[in-house]
């Protein structure tokens, strides 16, 4: 059983009624701030990653280690 693109409408404009817009718009910033909470909580390292000239990623960790090594 596939929902049409008729049915998906109308099941939008019953929630848009049930809850309103003001009442979606919580909700949906609400779970926006959850996964990237939950994102953040996983892997905090993915984003501490930076990118070479090559285009090779290389972790924070690594770049900061070569820079303490070439501080004379």
């Amino acid at each position: 059983m596939s929902f049409g693109i008729t049915e998906l409408v109308i099941i939008l404009v019953i929630v848009l009624l049930l809850f309103g817009t003001s009442k979606l718009k919580s909700l949906g910033s609400d779970l926006g701030s959850a996964i990237k909470g939950f994102r953040n909580a996983v892997g905090p390292e993915e984003d501490a990653k930076t990118v070479t000239d090559e285009g090779e990623e290389v972790p924070s960790t690594l770049q900061q280690g070569e820079q303490a090594k070439s501080k004379p």
